[in-house]
């Protein structure tokens, strides 16, 4: 079971790693909030993951809880970002390019996601394991997130909807939120 746990983090890392290069050249190409702040969820991610396999490699309730509280400081720090970018490209009114490499990324990226998520939750719950199966939250709101990001790009591309990228980062900000609070806040 360890295996397969240590196996669904590293498909995570893995998809990523490939995802932080494809949407840093699409949010820049398309000067979209809601992409570079999907980038930032997946560099965040990929921390989550490298905390769970360290948290696997070893044992100890010290090392679970700290390996908890850096996968909630990941989503704290997102949230303010996103907070700050999103409501600054309101207030401007900048109009993000349309993106069809981001449409395509986040529509494979919410089914890829949705299918670590399940595993990563029945491995964990199989071992007991608290960060993995937090983890497997932090993977499903991922998925969640990826098709939130994928309506308002759509919306952007389709309608014209320009608001709605930024509004898309508002998304993200509530789920990383959320999950930090979750994290921080979760009795012991």
């Amino acid at each position: 079971m360890i295996r397969r746990g240590f196996a669904l983090e590293y498909a995570t890392l893995c998809w990523n790693v490939i995802g932080i290069v494809v949407l840093a050249v699409a949010a820049w190409s398309a000067r979209s909030v809601a992409l570079a702040g999907f980038g930032l969820d997946s560099l965040i991610e990929i921390g989550a993951s490298v905390v769970v396999v360290w948290e696997l490699s070893g044992t100890g309730e010290t090392r679970r809880r700290r390996a908890l509280h850096l996968i909630g400081g990941a989503f704290a720090a997102l949230a303010v970002y996103l907070l700050i970018q999103s409501s600054w490209v309101l207030v401007t009114g900048y109009h993000p390019h349309h993106s069809l490499p981001g449409i395509a990324w986040t529509a494979i990226t919410a089914v890829v996601m949705f299918a670590l998520a399940a595993g990563k939750t029945r491995i964990g719950a199989a071992l007991d394991n608290p960060v993995l199966r937090t983890e497997g939250r932090v993977t499903l709101i991922d998925g969640v997130l990826a098709a939130a990001v994928l309506v308002g790009l759509v919306l952007n591309a389709g309608l014209g909807w320009w608001w709605s990228d930024p509004l898309a980062g508002y998304v993200l900000v509530f789920y990383a939120v959320r999950e930090a609070r979750e994290i921080f806040f979760a009795k012991e």
